[in-house]
């Protein structure tokens, strides 16, 4: 069986509060293979995003191991961990945090050129992930000029522009109503099956969370599953 995208193993992270130290992650383990959609389900304040932070190596923990793509981080000095991030993993947060001063496309190119894909490949990946999406006659558009809709699917495709292995996605539709939660998550799942990678979606909505291949939670610092 070949390797995950993404594994947890034994992973603890704490933060310090004042002169006690507050624990949300003792010895968790998550692995999330090719093609499989993860939701992920707890309370405010039970360390989702911290999961997802660790996961996209935004964080480090001080136990265990977290390994993307088969190669293990935590030796990784912090330049190779940005390059892993950079190459393997896609964020989609809750606000689209688009640039407000570039188009869609631009927003979608911009971290392409980054990477070091030439300026009119780039646009024409973006141009391909826009049709995907449903919103290419929005490219030319700002993000003041979309709906909210609009803005996260083109934050969406801004996640994949990079064909990232993992996509992380923190509480997507969470600003939206639920016809368009349901078309931002349509629009989730078919990137990820269409790319085989792996996704991780922390989200209070139930009803979505039960289109995710699997369903897990946090209790007591572990990732646990979880029936809904």
């Amino acid at each position: 069986m070949s390797e995950p995208n993404l594994n947890l193993s034994a992973v603890s992270y704490a933060y310090d509060e004042g002169n006690r130290k507050l624990q949300i992650l003792e010895g968790a383990d998550l692995s999330v293979n090719s093609g499989e959609l993860v939701a992920l389900v707890a309370p405010s304040g039970a360390g989702k995003s911290t999961l997802l932070h660790l996961g996209g190596l935004l964080e480090r923990p001080q136990l265990g191991e977290i390994s993307l793509c088969g190669q293990p981080t935590s030796k990784l000095s912090d330049r190779a961990r940005t390059m892993l991030r950079r190459t393997s993993v896609g964020f989609v947060y809750q606000f689209h945090h688009l640039l407000p001063e570039f188009s869609a496309l631009e927003n979608i190119a911009i971290p392409q050129m980054i990477a070091g894909v030439n300026k009119s490949d780039a646009e024409k990946r973006a141009l391909e992930l826009l049709a995907a999406l449903d919103v290419d006659a929005r490219a030319s558009h700002r993000p003041s000029e979309l709906s909210g809709g609009e803005q996260q699917r083109v934050a969406i495709a801004r996640a994949a522009a990079n064909n990232p292995k993992v996509i992380l996605a923190d509480e997507p539709t969470g600003n939206l109503d639920p016809d368009t939660s349901n078309l931002v998550f349509d629009a989730l799942i078919s990137l990820i099956r269409e790319h085989n990678s792996s996704a991780v979606i922390a989200t209070h909505d139930h009803n979505l969370a039960r289109r995710a291949d699997r369903i897990v939670t946090l209790k007591d610092g572990m990732v646990v599953p979880t029936g809904l």
